[in-house]
């Protein structure tokens, strides 16, 4: 009799440290910045770049801040620290990326998503770094999905042209050979990527092919494969092929990088590449559907 209370107790506490372990499992929203950056480094709190904090940018959201002026592999760190903080052990992750955050978490998942990493308690300290929680590791992260807004994965005409400051690291990641090049596009480690294409383009569409948002081209933001930029439109023009919506092939046979999937075509034309520090542009659908989906 009083082994099979002892197991009974035994069963009840064991069910109660499950209990106790779910309970503290948390879902988090990364926004990951692209060009100019503008938020203070390692500090999770500060959505300058963004817009206003109140904004709701789906559960317990984090600004991912890195400058946005040097190369992506030297200031990569700082996405793997936030990743490693909030998107290991038990807690998961959104992520959200514009322009060339695009580029940045790509990079990320395809150099990094297979590497070992410890589980960390998401408390970071100044620097946008966390401790280890337990001392046990994990490979790579807890990521459901990525939302992108404008995507420089693909690069950008304007880098090649040199309508952007050439001084600029970055610059010459954004060219458009060079980001192509740059890692495995394909390798998202099974990470869906669900792509939102502004284009709302003016005073560049000469250079950018096809249909913009005034940075990037529809071959970029709609995560279209190939070692160059191709030009593509919307239904409407009847001079360049559709960029196709999910993960269709384009008309004209060109196709979409691996787990990348067209969720927004902006046929209105409405939509352009800058949040104006307001959630503006293409960022306002993102941020919309991580409002709505990221819980």
């Amino acid at each position: 009799m009083q082994l099979r209370v002892k197991h009974l107790v035994l069963t009840l506490l064991a069910a109660a440290g499950l209990a106790a372990a779910v309970a503290q499992a948390t879902n988090f929203s990364l926004w990951i910045n692209g060009r100019t950056g503008g938020g203070q480094l390692g500090n999770h709190a500060d959505f300058t770049y963004w817009g206003p904090s109140s904004a709701n940018g789906g559960v317990n959201k984090k600004s991912v801040n890195w400058d946005g002026y040097n190369h992506i592999s030297d200031q990569n760190y700082l996405v793997r620290d936030a990743l490693d903080c909030y998107c290991t052990g038990t807690n998961w992750c959104y992520v959200a990326a514009h322009s060339a955050g695009d580029l940045m978490i790509g990079y990320t998942l395809a150099m990094y998503g297979g590497s070992t990493r410890y589980k960390k308690t998401p408390t970071p300290n100044s620097g946008g770094s966390c401790s280890n929680s337990d001392g046990t590791t994990q490979t790579g992260w807890n990521i459901k999905w990525v939302d992108i807004a404008a995507g420089a994965g693909g690069g950008s005409e304007l880098s090649n042209a040199g309508s952007w400051a050439l001084s600029e690291p970055l610059v010459s990641d954004l060219k458009t050979t060079t980001a192509r090049a740059m890692y495995d596009h394909n390798n998202t480690r099974g990470k869906w990527f669900y792509m939102y294409a502004g284009a709302s383009g003016t005073a560049y569409s000469f250079i950018l092919p096809g249909q913009d948002d005034e940075a990037v081209a529809y071959h970029s933001s709609g995560g279209v494969a190939g070692t160059g930029g191709s030009a593509l439109c919307n239904p409407s023009d009847w001079l360049c092929n559709d960029l196709k919506l999910g993960t269709a092939a384009n008309e004209g046979g060109s196709t979409k990088w691996s787990n990348h999937s067209v969720a927004f075509r902006d046929d209105n034309e409405a939509y352009n590449h800058y949040t104006n520090n307001n959630w503006a542009g293409v960022v306002s659908l993102v941020r919309k559907d991580m409002e709505l989906n990221a819980k």
